[in-house]
């Protein structure tokens, strides 16, 4: 079918419509295809995004959004009126990448105007050292806004699954009279029912200890905060404060680049914590691992969950030793590669095979599977690697 043949029906002018707004115009985009009304202002919208015409030296297209921040406010304004939620975060992003428009975020104004979402969090992270003093607070309420949404979404479901982790792990087989669970100690019995007797005669009793603070488990959350691990810091300050909220976990916060930071004492508010975090520079995962050792008193019932892309300016074969040693003393020691929904990250393959081979293998997690990880750790069970063949 020709190009004028497609156009004679609605779904080819519908075709057509589309190939115009992706190839954006021009004599040699070959659809031949007008646009008015709101394509036409959805096509300037992505022109001045993306560009059209000849290309530019360091850039894939020439753009030509420029660098005001009204031009800016009200470009922002025109895509979030054209496209849904989900679009307008990948075109800001592109935005903050190509055009180099991260100093612009530092106008209160441009705060207002922007689609808030993790990545955009994680780029006022790292430029929060920067922002005058008239912009932080608006900076702070647009974390604090993905923060809250994050919260609704995880925190239920988290809770759950390290509440019923917790339950089956402290279950012991001798239990005293008060501590019985009945309904699985029956479970578990009836084959044994007695049907002349109408009763179930138990064989085996289960329940749970008694809670006490030897029965609490210890879980430390070990963030890389370079560059590349915004996102990971981000879910991380989160869920550490999900974690801290839950009595039967003592929780603690260890940030690190080429320094550590314990951020335990913020953990009540994420916010605080992501502003407390210096995104950027080296990384020395020996050292923050060495700090975190130091803290731990009860290495059977601890977790320790090192997130980070693996590419260490430490001494590599220090780190490996002690997470040798971790292992050996009854830490559970889980090694996540990133924790975000970014997909497969860029990271040393080199120490994730070493940290493999010690029986820590080293996997990207999605916010959505950290809850059962967390759990499986608690439960000394296997983790639910993800399959990334």
């Amino acid at each position: 079918m020709t190009v004028d043949d497609a156009a004679e029906t609605e779904p080819g002018r519908e075709r057509l419509r589309r190939w115009r707004l992706v190839l954006g115009g021009g004599a040699a985009d070959g659809t031949g295809h007008g646009l008015s009304g709101r394509d036409a202002a959805m096509d300037g919208a992505l022109t001045a995004l993306y560009g059209k015409g000849e290309r530019t030296p360091g850039r894939d297209r020439a753009a030509g959004l420029g660098a005001s921040a009204p031009s800016v406010a009200r470009w922002l304004g025109d895509i979030r009126t054209y496209f849904p939620s989900s679009v307008v975060q990948v075109m800001q992003r592109d935005a903050i990448d190509r055009l180099g428009l991260s100093a612009l975020l530092l106008e209160p104004e441009m705060l207002e105007a922007v689609e808030a979402d993790v990545h955009l969090v994680g780029t006022l992270l790292s430029l929060h050292r920067a922002m005058p003093e008239t912009t932080r607070e608006t900076a702070r309420a647009v974390v604090r806004k993905v923060v809250e949404d994050l919260e609704r979404r995880f925190a239920t479901r988290t809770r759950a699954a390290l509440t019923g982790a917790l339950d089956r792990s402290a279950r012991v087989s001798r239990p005293r009279h008060h501590d019985i669970d009945w309904n699985r100690t029956i479970a578990a019995n009836l084959k044994h029912y007695l049907p002349e007797h109408g009763t179930v005669v138990p064989e085996r009793l289960v329940g749970h200890g008694r809670s006490s603070p030897s029965m609490m488990k210890e879980v430390i959350l070990c963030v890389d905060q370079s560059g590349s691990m915004a996102s990971s810091v981000v879910y991380a300050s989160v869920f550490g404060a999900v974690l801290a909220s839950m009595r039967s976990i003592g929780t603690r916060l260890v940030v690190f680049d080429t320094a550590v930071a314990d951020l335990t004492d913020r953990l009540d508010d994420p916010v605080d914590v992501m502003f407390g975090t210096q995104l950027g520079g080296g990384t020395d995962i020996n050292r923050a691992l060495a700090y975190c050792q130091s803290q731990i008193t009860r290495p059977a019932e601890t977790v320790v969950v090192l997130i980070s892309d693996l590419y260490e300016g430490g001494i590599r074969d220090e780190m490996l030793k002690r997470v040798a040693a971790m292992k050996a003393s009854g830490v559970q020691f889980v090694a996540l590669l990133a924790l975000s929904d970014e997909g497969a990250p860029a990271y040393d393959r080199e120490h994730a095979a070493a940290l493999a081979a010690l029986g820590a293998p080293a996997f990207a997690c999605t916010p959505d599977l950290f809850p059962e990880v967390m759990a499986a750790a608690i439960e000394k069970r296997p983790l639910p690697v993800p399959d990334i063949g």
